[in-house]
């Protein structure tokens, strides 16, 4: 009775502060690291007590105290993601399928968008590293050119790894999208439709990925027995104005393409509205991503190269924490890179 008395003037008294597990030691008058242990369900602590303990922090309100257990284990268990553009699809299904990683294994995830400035991704990354994130993923922008910013997390051995869109660095952890290979087979798809004179809009040069277009198409045609006209291969900035610009381009070649490859859906869908205002309606079109998006317009590509971003993202978040969970090594670098590929695959759409 005593104790159920003292237990109400205590709520009564302390109704605004957190609880702490010192003060459900002395309720109980047990001491603190029974508590402690209690509450993380540790062996050497008997049933009775845990529930004991359990029932009284439930009804004190107790919170565990975050920033003691981030010190008691060295973390944060919080993990950093900075990508271009989150209202992108691609990216939103990418950051759908880091999150369903970091809330099945307890982590945190801040995220952050470069919106394709590499100045701004250059300050993210100073910013990550202040908010003391366990470890970061990215897709570098489209403007990246210099990568000397990710260094810092190297020298703090906090892991890093890249998705989607990597770097052309060595020693580096990354997931992408076999993009050589997806592009091979929309190339093929194309030639056995009849197509011989084939254009591509290809993004900044900067970009990995788009050096893998190239590649792709470049084998596609050589596997074909056809000459590659290199000029039929442009670059743009991926806006819809730098879309028209090489539009023109193509359109005003000597061998005018029949069938056009874009970099991505949206690039296809500027592409495509600036042929049906020229009353050109006689191009086929293939692009990548397979976003949803593109289920809700009249005129669609007739195929796009699926990227697979949820698996990409769900992939990269699993790598990232199973780095930060791995014991680092005496020198405090990493015993292996992973490099994972996702093989894409080219969906046909119903026009096709």
């Amino acid at each position: 009775m005593m104790k159920l008395l003292f237990l109400f003037q205590y709520l009564d008294m302390m109704s605004d502060k957190p609880t702490t597990i010192k003060e459900i030691a002395k309720i109980l008058k047990v001491s603190v690291s029974t508590v402690s242990r209690a509450l993380n369900d540790h062996s050497s602590i008997g049933l009775t007590t845990k529930m004991r303990v359990k029932k009284l922090a439930e009804e004190l309100n107790y919170e565990p105290n975050q920033k003691a257990i981030q010190f008691l284990h060295g973390k944060s268990f919080v993990i950093g993601v900075i990508l271009p553009e989150l209202s992108e699809s691609f990216f939103s299904a990418a950051i759908s399928g880091i999150e369903d990683i970091a809330y099945k294994r307890n982590y945190t995830v801040l995220l952050a968008q470069s919106h394709d400035d590499a100045a701004r991704e250059k300050l993210l990354v100073e910013k990550m590293k202040s908010q003391r994130v366990d470890g970061l993923l990215v897709s570098v922008s489209k403007t990246t050119s210099t990568y000397e910013h990710f260094d810092i997390f190297r020298k703090l051995n906090i892991p890093v790894v890249f998705f989607d869109r990597i770097p052309p660095i060595k020693d580096i952890h990354y997931v992408s999208s076999n993009l050589e290979t997806g592009t091979f087979e929309a190339l093929n798809f194309l030639l056995k439709k009849g197509h011989r004179s084939i254009g591509m809009i290809n993004g900044p040069n900067t970009l990995v990925a788009s050096h893998e277009r190239k590649e792709g198409y470049i084998r596609a045609m050589i596997a074909n027995r056809l000459k590659f006209d290199p000029s039929l291969v442009v670059s743009c900035d991926l806006s819809e104005e730098g879309t028209i610009e090489v539009m023109d381009i193509l359109l005003n070649h000597r061998r005018k393409p029949t069938a056009i490859v874009t970099f991505n859906d949206y690039v296809a869908l500027f592409a495509m509205r600036y042929a049906k205002s020229l009353l050109l309606q006689d191009i086929d079109f293939v692009s990548y991503a397979n976003l949803p998006i593109i289920n809700y317009v009249d005129h669609t590509p007739i195929a796009s190269v699926e990227q697979f971003p949820y698996k990409q993202g769900k992939k990269a978040a699993d790598i990232l924490i199973d780095l930060i969970n791995k014991p680092r090594n005496e020198t405090g670098t990493e015993q292996a890179y992973f490099n994972i590929v996702v093989e894409s695959e080219l969906i046909l759409s119903h026009r096709k």
